[in-house]
């Protein structure tokens, strides 16, 4: 028999129960032993719902409280010296100062790096180690949950992140030494973590090395196969686990691993599972990923099938079936959206819905096709139906996009000549402070927007209320002194969704809800088809904030990079298509907002980074496109508009010269959590134009001191010209409450003006 399993489930639950409980936990409305309750039971009824489906293994351990590799940093005891750790068990409050920089019990310290996992919107917290750094287990988590699953039943796998992985992923805040040196100390207690899940009872244990997908320096490659030699115990099986691109040059090493299986992302790297075949010692199994991980849409079974009866007569019973990757990328489960359109539903498979087609196919090669025939003539028609539907294609859009020439991507002058055009009008002071663009979304903005949902307001009472959280945001960016405004964006629910919802080409879930890190989570869109813009978008909010004051008022859009990056794309076409559609419907949005009078344009493209391909050998390619979507965007408006934009959590140093080609007028970045380490780019590399390196953490509920922001922004000036800084936080504040966003922001415009008054400006 085919065996089935899972790589991991998405840990939020279909209603975000674990993003409630935690934060009711920070807030002290519940305890520990609460929230640990709560967390018991999402595990429980998430694991009976996988066997329920039919899944042989169970993945036990991908459910976290924050994030996986921060577990794994708990686990080993790699908790940096700011949080003042004992050296003894690393208790829950100590894991959510490391996330998150504070908890109910515990001395506030800096949290840990953020930045994105892989070419993903997850976020996870970047370990950090020091040359001396000891690996010890700290923490039971991954034992106590699997003794909970064993005692429920259920047959399990371990998953947890391999050593290259979790080395790879981190770093280290002193120079002087490499962090591959410190694998000897990490296998001792790897080693340990796998005799204890034997000992536990466990028979296969999933070890996951997504690096395998990248390009690895030599060192780190030669490095897997002595790792792995040591990383043998008697009675415990190990499946090595890749996923979000091909192996390459790095497929006949994983092969030859001394493991007892290799799992392999048969989706983004359809091309190799053949080659797989050949390289694949007879006793170990294969795991193909065969159902995508990583998107929405229902699979083509028939297509499936095809390809996997081949692979089930050479391998028999090696064969194995999963999902690409870990299903912590999408919706929980498609069965709870009642109002989402009945066509469009059809096309679509979540999390729990994915599971039922990996079943579906293991039955289907297994047993007689009859037994799922009314399964796969289901999907067959939803492929066929998606494939022919009226719905997806316009072809307006379609002509629009052909017309696009190379001078829509051009600015009419360089940024040398619009600078002092923009300065002119501007007329502002050196360091000039501003935000990102949101400000609280309070429970009265949240309310109101139910409100307007359920029919117990009218659009022209709900439009009421937004102008008066903008009249109140307005208000106190002046009283703060902050020189360039923004509206505050009560409107929006979501900096992709809101403009989605004005988009054709868009549907919408209602419970689709995603991890991004934490207790964030995000509602992705779903794009089905050709993207246009029916209407202005943005223009009435912002020309309504700009009529409250004389300051200038930043226009605020999201880029079609970002858009795209955080939506569920159609696979019909290549994704670059789709990016150019976006970014026509936007170019029209910010020549309406320029007519309109706004003279400031932010278009933020906070995923850019993001959507990076995993290859640095298809870079080119990606922002080609990417960065050519954004100046298509940006490119109509005269000189004297100032283009803006905003990129956060994700490492640029390497890909600073593409930003720089971006040319945006201003960019704001984040550098507050690792310290400035981005400005270290601009040591090699003389950034064109202005830059706003965020100076202080707003998904940190720590207030930073007015020396610690004078310290971040004289580093910066240190590399960058003072006359082309900007002040800012890191990233929007949407999620911040009003006191402590004043609190912070008035201790930013007070770093900036003592810079003024100093008279110590930096760089020349």
């Amino acid at each position: 028999m085919t065996t089935t399993h899972n790589l991991g489930f998405p840990r939020i639950g279909a209603q975000r129960e674990l993003k409630k409980a935690l934060e009711s936990y920070w807030s002290g409305q519940i305890d520990a032993g609460q929230l640990e309750k709560a967390g018991q039971e999402l595990r429980a009824h998430h694991w009976q719902q996988q066997q329920a489906a039919g899944l042989d293994l169970i993945p036990v351990g991908d459910f976290s409280w924050y994030d996986h590799i921060l577990d794994m940093s708990a686990m080993l005891g790699a908790v940096p010296e700011r949080f003042q750790w004992s050296g003894e068990r690393v208790d829950l409050d100590t894991y959510f100062r490391m996330a998150r920089g504070r908890a109910p019990s515990g001395e506030p310290a800096a949290a840990g790096e953020m930045t994105k996992w892989f070419d993903t919107n997850y976020h996870y917290i970047v370990p950090e180690f020091r040359p001396e750094q000891e690996f010890q287990l700290s923490c039971s988590k991954l034992f106590d949950e699997v003794t909970e699953a064993l005692a429920l039943g259920y047959r399990v796998k371990p998953v947890l992140p391999g050593p290259l992985t979790y080395l790879w992923l981190g770093k280290s805040r002193q120079g002087g030494f490499e962090k591959l040196e410190l694998l000897d100390a990490l296998i001792p207690a790897y080693s340990e973590i796998l005799l204890r899940l034997r000992d536990l009872g466990v028979e296969w244990v999933q070890i996951d090395e997504p690096i395998l997908s990248l390009d690895l320096p030599q060192a780190w490659r030669s490095a897997f196969e002595s790792a792995y030699n040591r990383l043998q115990v008697p009675g415990l099986k190990r499946l090595l686990a890749t996923y979000f691109g091909p192996l390459q040059e790095n497929l006949t090493l994983a092969c030859r691993l001394p493991v007892d299986g290799l799992h392999v992302d048969a989706v983004r790297a359809a091309e190799e599972v053949d080659q797989l075949l050949s390289w694949l010692p007879s006793y170990k199994v294969l795991s193909v990923g065969i159902v995508d991980g990583r998107n929405i849409w229902r699979s083509d079974l028939d297509h499936a099938l095809q390809r996997l009866a081949v692979l089930k007569e050479k391998l028999g019973e090696r064969l194995w079936l999963a999902p690409s990757c870990s299903l912590l990328h999408v919706p929980v489960d498609l069965a709870q959206e009642s109002g989402l359109d009945d066509e469009i539903k059809s096309w679509l498979a979540f999390a729990s819905q994915k599971i039922e087609e990996i079943v579906t196919l293991r039955q289907a090669l297994d047993e007689e096709p009859e037994t799922v025939a009314d399964r796969l003539a289901s999907a067959r028609s939803a492929v066929a139906t998606r494939r022919s539907s009226s719905r997806i294609h316009s072809r307006t859009v379609k002509a629009r996009t052909a017309t696009v020439t190379g001078a829509m991507a051009q600015r009419g002058s360089s940024y040398q000549t619009r600078a002092p055009k923009q300065r002119s009008w501007l007329r502002l002071p050196l360091f000039p402070t501003t935000t990102i663009g949101s400000f609280p979304q309070t429970a009265e903005i949240r309310q109101a927007r139910r409100d307007l949902k359920q029919g117990r307001i009218c659009e022209a009472d709900y439009r009421q209320r937004m102008q008066q959280e903008i009249a109140l945001a307005v208000e106190k960016q002046e009283q703060l002194g902050l020189d360039v405004l923004v509206h505050g964006e009560p409107e929006r629910n979501d900096m992709v969704e809101y403009f989605g919802e004005l988009l054709d080409g868009f549907a919408f879930s209602r419970y689709g809800w995603v991890q991004s890190y934490g207790s964030r989570c995000v509602k992705p869109p779903i794009i089905y088809g050709d993207v246009s813009r029916p209407e202005p978008m943005t223009v009435a909010w912002i020309t309504y904030a700009q009529s409250l004051t004389d300051k200038p008022m930043k226009g605020m859009l999201t880029g079609p990079a970002t858009i795209l990056n955080w939506s569920f794309v159609r696979d019909d076409q290549p994704r670059s298509e789709t990016c150019l559609q976006i970014a026509l419907a936007l170019r029209d949005e910010v020549l309406d907002l320029e007519r309109a009078g706004i003279r400031v344009i932010q278009i933020d493209e906070a995923a850019m980074r993001e959507g990076l391909p995993l290859r640095k050998g298809d870079w080119e390619c990606y922002f080609d496109w990417a960065v050519g979507a954004f100046r298509i965007a940006a490119s109509g408006v005269a000189d004297e508009t100032q283009i803006h934009t905003h990129m956060c959590y994700s490492e640029f140093n390497d890909i600073i010269k593409s930003v720089a080609k971006m040319d945006a007028d201003v960019i704001t970045i984040e550098t507050s959590r690792s310290d400035m380490e981005l400005l270290q780019a601009f040591e090699d590399f003389e950034y064109p134009n202005e830059i706003g390196p965020g100076v202080y953490d707003i998904h940190s509920p720590n207030i930073p001191t007015v020396e610690q922001i004078v310290s971040l922004l004289q580093k910066a000036a240190g590399l960058i010209p003072a006359e082309r800084l900007w002040v800012n936080p890191d990233c929007g504040l949407k999620t911040r409450a009003w006191p402590e966003v004043e609190e912070a922001l008035e201790k930013m415009v007070t770093a900036a003006q003592l810079l003024r008054s100093s008279g110590k400006g930096g760089k020349a």
